[in-house]
């Protein structure tokens, strides 16, 4: 199953107050196993970014004067998301911005299916941290590059946090393909050999000496 571990960045916490998507970052999964499709972009925001947006993320009104506005890049976002299943860190945060910015633009909200990791670990292990820092340490997963937040970092460090919530560290098996493979096999053309191969007197009188041997080995 396709999955997209999705992440975005903004100019502030809420749509209310006008704040608008700095960031997307996508990373794709294929039965939990990073794929190498990624989608990435910086957004114009038309807007400047609040001064604790910048401390998060460190993305400046000058470095995104230049970049292509939500409206630009929609389309080629929506084809990569579509009809595959979201993996979002407080989904309800990053879902609130993106269909805001679909609503500016006059289309229909997300109505992928999603997976909020923030409930999956606090399902997990209520009463402790559930920030996606707490959860690399947990997991033992160097997030040492995640200096600040960035959306495609943050990603691939949430697809690892995921796989783990999920307690899925090897790919599964897919055992459809695996009986339509079998299937596919001449198995009933195999012949095997009933033909029975017996010892001479010297290979007997050699097993009868090794077993002795051995068994003194092994009590003494």
């Amino acid at each position: 199953m396709k999955e997209i571990v999705l992440d975005t960045e903004t100019t502030g916490l809420s749509v209310k107050e006008g704040h608008r998507i700095v960031e997307i970052g996508c990373v794709e999964l294929d039965n939990l196993i990073p794929t190498k499709k990624k989608f990435h972009c910086y957004l114009n925001p038309e807007r400047k970014v609040s001064d604790k947006a910048f401390k998060v993320h460190g993305y400046s009104d000058s470095f995104l004067l230049d970049k292509k506005k939500f409206r630009e890049i929609v389309d080629d976002f929506l084809k990569f998301i579509k009809d595959k299943r979201l993996i979002i860190h407080n989904a309800e945060f990053d879902l609130s911005h993106l269909n805001n910015e679909l609503k500016i633009i006059g289309k229909n909200k997300i109505d992928n299916e999603v997976v909020d990791t923030v409930l999956l670990a606090r399902n997990k292990f209520p009463g402790s941290q559930i920030s996606l820092d707490a959860l690399c340490k947990r997991y033992r997963i160097d997030n040492s590059k995640r200096v600040q937040h960035t959306a495609l970092v943050d990603c691939d460090l949430l697809a690892k946090v995921y796989v783990n919530l999920v307690d899925q560290k090897e790919p599964m098996l897919d055992f459809k393909n695996i009986e339509r493979d079998i299937s596919k096999l001449n198995i009933g053309k195999v012949s095997y050999s009933t033909k029975i191969v017996k010892p001479s007197l010297e290979e007997l009188k050699n097993h009868q000496t090794y077993l002795k041997t051995s068994l003194k080995k092994n009590f003494y």
